[in-house]
C-alpha cells in the first residue's frame, strides 16, 4: 500500500518502466524500450551499438528485478516497485541510478551516433518521447538534463538526472 508523498512519486514512476502498459514490469519492457529506441534512431539491432543496448537494458532489468521483484516470479507489480525503490532511494539514489548506466550509455550512443560519451538534446528529447513523454515536456526535460548548457547531454547528466528523478520532488 502506497502511503506517503514519496511513494506516491515513486509510484507514478512506475507506468515509464511499464512499457507494455500490462500493469508490471518485466524484461519484455526492457527490451521492447531497446526495440523502439532502435527503430527511432535507425539502428540496426545486430550493429554494435544495438547490441550493447539490448546489453544494457537487460542488465537494466536485471538490476531492477534484483531489488524489487520480491517474490522472484520475474514480474514486477506496483508495489514490488514502490517497495524495492524506495528502499534503495533513502539508501543510495547514486546506487540505484547505477543499474541504469549501461542502458543509459548504450541508449547516448544510439541516439548520439557515437561511443556513448554523449548525444544532443534533441535527440535525447527523441528517447524520451520514445519511452513515454509527451513532446513538450520532453523537450523541456532533454534541454533541462543540459546542466552546462554546450547543447549536449553526457552519461553523468544522465546518470545524475535519473538518481534525482526519482528523489527530488516535482
Amino acid at each position: 500500500m502506497v502511503t506517503s508523498d514519496y511513494e506516491r512519486r515513486i509510484a507514478a514512476r512506475f507506468a515509464i518502466f511499464d512499457q507494455d502498459g500490462n500493469g508490471y514490469i518485466d524484461r519484455e519492457d526492457f527490451s521492447g524500450a531497446a526495440k523502439a529506441l532502435l527503430a527511432e534512431f535507425g539502428t540496426a539491432a545486430r550493429s554494435d551499438r544495438g547490441q550493447a543496448l539490448y546489453i544494457g537494458a537487460e542488465a537494466f532489468w536485471q538490476g531492477m528485478a534484483g531489488i524489487a521483484d520480491r517474490d522472484g516470479d520475474q514480474r514486477i507489480t506496483r508495489e514490488e516497485f514502490v517497495h524495492g525503490a524506495v528502499k534503495r532511494l533513502r539508501d543510495s539514489p547514486e546506487r540505484f541510478a547505477e543499474i541504469a548506466r549501461p542502458f543509459l550509455h548504450a541508449t547516448l550512443a544510439v541516439a548520439g551516433g557515437g561511443d556513448g560519451g554523449a548525444a544532443g538534446v534533441e535527440d535525447v528529447a527523441r528517447v524520451l518521447t520514445v519511452l513515454g513523454v509527451a513532446g513538450g515536456p520532453a523537450r523541456s526535460a532533454a534541454a533541462a538534463l543540459d546542466a552546462d548548457a554546450d547543447g549536449r547531454i553526457d552519461e553523468e547528466e544522465i546518470v545524475r538526472a535519473f538518481a534525482r528523478y526519482f528523489t527530488v520532488p516535482e
